[in-house]
């Protein structure tokens, strides 16, 4: 029974009816005859103990019920990689392939990666030292075979899919990546391995390598800086699902990255962050389900621009415990950011209207082109940041602002609060007073647009003044005017006029419309929320 036990089998993956778990132990446990193995599975609910057999601990696992202890000859080991390849694309004699050989993409995180169709794999690929890509997921592949066996059978390999796999040990992928001087891409992820804790000698086996995945890996920060200085090129990195809680400043390593997926780990202290910010070349960190509620950049000061992740286009933060609007002002800090993802955040909830919301981020931050994978376009940025501007006016009269220039000092506190509120009031000019009105609480009425209705053509006719909802249409407003004024709706012609806000893109599409005739006319002047 012995002699189906690899020599190193304490620490190896193995696979059994379907489950995936590690050996901890090999040897007897009395009062029962034979070896046994010790099991640390995966799926928790799949064992029976922690370990622990008769009030004898002989191993130690993670969960109460993690443990089990199993006969040698009902594990599976594994398989060196060349034999699965061999398997799966039908060039082990097997002239009919896998069943599911149509149906294998090159997944790399939460991306297809564009790839050679595996679909006609054995028609256009038909000796192995012709493959460019392999996927050999769920494959059992454990360890890298006979030396140099795969360098002689398949050198080309370029993009490798080992996702969900038995590798126990990085020096595993080591040996299988030595073998191939032109790889780039490698998804090792959901394979739980062991990675060094010391530096290793260098092997020359990543120095193409451009993305890697080690989603589900049990990787920590430090042992992906120790690996790291393999990796001269890496592009992408995805390292989501390990459990990370603590960054460390990367050191000549990862200076090439330009995507980092840290996705659904622990990473509960935005301060942490700051650890990676000498990424110079990142432009899109993903963070989503960490348990973040605070992101903080103290290089600077409000309404300026740090020197952090200075080449940081996209941040995703959706799935955290953000709740604070000085999160936003500070993400108004990154000189490079266009794109933000914050949703399934408490802030998000923070307005009823959760269109509003998304109007204050767009004001809040400057350079944002997209939130939330929606574009944000210029009219829409103007909108929220002229809204913006009269929302907060009266808190910054009360602060010390005014519209006087030579008077005007708002207070450092209401300065913190709003940064770009100053930037905004030099763009559009300082709110005036009739803009300045107290938000009222939520109802009809504080929905209404307050309308003076003037007859240019008719000096007697004294204004009107009327408050109209916001949802009413030109033609509905039409009608208005004709019982008011007793002008036909075909005699109309209308036009807005205001010292602040151009006409509205509603109104702007009437007015071009074959709806506007003659020359009677109605200024509408001074609209205000």
């Amino acid at each position: 029974m012995t002699s189906n036990i690899p020599p190193d089998a304490v620490g190896r993956r193995i696979l059994f009816n379907g489950e995936y778990g590690t050996v901890l132990y090999v040897g007897s446990v009395p009062p029962t005859a034979g070896i046994w193995l010790g099991v640390e599975w995966d799926n928790h609910q799949r064992g029976k103990h922690n370990g622990t057999h008769e009030g004898i601990q002989y191993f130690k696992c993670r969960n109460p019920t993690g443990g089990s202890f199993i006969r040698p000859n009902k594990a599976n080991f594994g398989v060196d990689f060349l034999s699965a390849v061999k398997k799966q694309y039908g060039l082990n004699g097997d002239e009919h392939g896998t069943e599911n050989e149509k149906d294998m993409s090159l997944v790399i995180g939460r991306r297809t990666v564009e790839r050679v169709g595996f679909d006609s794999i054995k028609e256009r690929q038909k000796q192995l030292n012709t493959l460019n890509d392999v996927s050999v997921d769920e494959c059992a592949v454990s360890f890298a075979g006979p030396e140099e066996e795969i360098k002689k059978t398949c050198p080309n390999i370029r993009r490798i899919s080992l996702s969900k796999n038995l590798l126990s040990s990085w020096m595993e992928v080591i040996a299988i990546a030595c073998q191939l001087e032109n790889l780039e891409i490698v998804n090792l992820s959901q394979n739980k391995m062991k990675f060094p804790t010391t530096s290793l000698p260098a092997s020359g086996a990543f120095y193409k390598l451009r993305v890697l995945a080690l989603n589900q890996t049990g990787v920590t920060w430090a042992e992906v800086l120790l690996c790291a200085t393999e990796w001269p090129a890496l592009e992408e990195l995805y390292l989501a699902s390990n459990e990370i809680s603590v960054l460390q400043r990367p050191i000549d390593v990862l200076q090439t990255l330009k995507w980092l997926d840290l996705s659904d780990n622990q990473l509960t202290d935005g301060n942490q962050l700051q650890l990676i910010a000498n990424l110079s070349s990142l432009e899109r960190l993903i963070l989503s389900n960490n348990g973040i509620s605070s992101i903080c950049f103290p290089d600077v000061g409000f309404g300026r621009k740090t020197r952090m992740f200075p080449s940081l286009t996209h941040l995703g933060v959706n799935g955290n415990r953000i709740s604070e609007w000085s999160v936003i002002n500070e993400l108004d800090k990154l000189q490079s950011l266009q794109s933000l993802d914050c949703r399934n955040n408490p802030l998000m909830d923070t307005d009823k209207n959760t269109e509003t919301v998304k109007q204050l981020i767009i004001a809040k931050i400057g350079q944002l082109k997209f939130l939330n994978k929606s574009q944000i376009f210029p009219e829409e940025r103007k909108g929220a940041e002229l809204d913006y501007r009269k929302k907060f006016g009266i808190d910054w009269i009360k602060a010390g602002g005014n519209q006087d220039p030579n008077k005007n000092r708002p207070s450092e506190e209401f300065l913190a609060a709003h940064p770009r509120f100053q930037l905004l009031c030099e763009k559009y000019g300082a709110p005036e007073d009739g803009e300045l009105k107290k938000e009222e609480p939520f109802s009809l009425k504080h929905q209404l647009l307050s309308l003076t209705i003037k007859c240019p053509d008719k000096p007697d006719q004294k204004p009107i003044e009327k408050k109209l909802p916001d949802s009413m249409t030109i033609q509905k407003v039409k009608g208005l005017l004709y019982r008011l004024l007793r002008i036909p709706g075909s005699e109309l012609k209308l036009s807005y006029e205001s010292s602040k806000v151009s006409l509205s893109s509603v109104m702007q599409q009437y007015m071009n419309s074959d709806l506007i005739q003659n020359n009677t006319s109605c200024h509408t002047a001074k609209s205000q929320h």
